[in-house]
């Protein structure tokens, strides 16, 4: 069994590395130190199993479980917390494999006789669980779509708007774009900084140059670092107008 380590700290990975060097047939082909780190490696070394530290600076483990999901073939995912045993029973019902630190030889070689593949909507529901446990919610740092380069993780900072049409969400970023399926919704709901302009449209305010009217009462948003420009409903002018007033 192929297996990787990601956590932020180099203690808790190589006490985790020695755990798993114990198990028969188990073997550690690579590690991680972050969530960005993880979703590279997991990409490069494809491991069956992927232990995944939950709270990380940057990109947690939440973030970096829910892209790796969308690979092909995704590795079983056990998460590793330091949240206590009343907190973890909150997302213990979505059968997702866990360890609390520090971690037991026990514990270890049970959780991965039971890991199993987690699928997109099984880890949305164990982050919304623990978001309700935290007083400070994690915000998520990069967006990611399946392209013909595998996960292309785009970072939040970068992206101008997002664009609804059917099913599928175009991502305007200042280097390109690229089509996901995730619901403008689940981006208003997980990023800070975005806007919504209009029923099927919602900008990054940090990119914002300038709001220009088209015609009478009809307005476009302005970008900085690109050319495209996005409809405003006549509803979501005066909003907007504040908020740029504030910038």
């Amino acid at each position: 069994m192929r297996v990787m380590v990601c956590d932020d700290e180099s203690l808790a990975r190589d006490r985790l590395k020695r755990l798993i060097e114990r198990v028969p047939d188990c073997v550690v082909v690579a590690e991680a130190e972050h969530g960005l780190d993880a979703v590279t490696n997991v990409t490069n070394h494809q491991p069956d199993v992927l232990f995944l530290d939950i709270e990380m600076p940057g990109m947690n483990g939440l973030e970096a479980a829910e892209h790796i999901s969308k690979l092909e073939q995704p590795p079983a995912i056990i998460f590793c917390t330091a949240y206590d045993e009343y907190a973890v029973q909150a997302f213990q019902v979505n059968a997702a494999g866990y360890l609390l630190k520090p971690v037991r030889q026990e514990d270890l070689e049970k959780a991965l006789n039971n890991c199993n593949v987690l699928n997109r909507a099984q880890i949305l529901r164990i982050e919304n669980d623990i978001k309700e446990a935290s007083e400070t919610p994690p915000r998520r740092t990069h967006v990611s779509a399946k392209t013909h380069r595998g996960i292309e993780l785009i970072p939040i900072e970068t992206i101008c708007y997002f664009k609804a049409d059917q099913k599928y969400v175009t991502v305007r970023h200042v280097e390109g774009e690229v089509l996901v399926d995730e619901t403008l919704k689940e981006f208003e709901d997980s990023i800070d900084g975005l806007v919504r302009v209009h029923r099927n449209a919602l900008v990054s305010l940090n990119q914002i140059e300038g709001l220009d009217m088209v015609s009478a009462g009809h307005h476009s948003v302005r970008f900085k670092e690109i050319e495209d420009s996005v409809q405003v409903s006549r509803r979501h002018v005066p909003g907007l107008r504040r908020m740029l007033r504030r910038l």
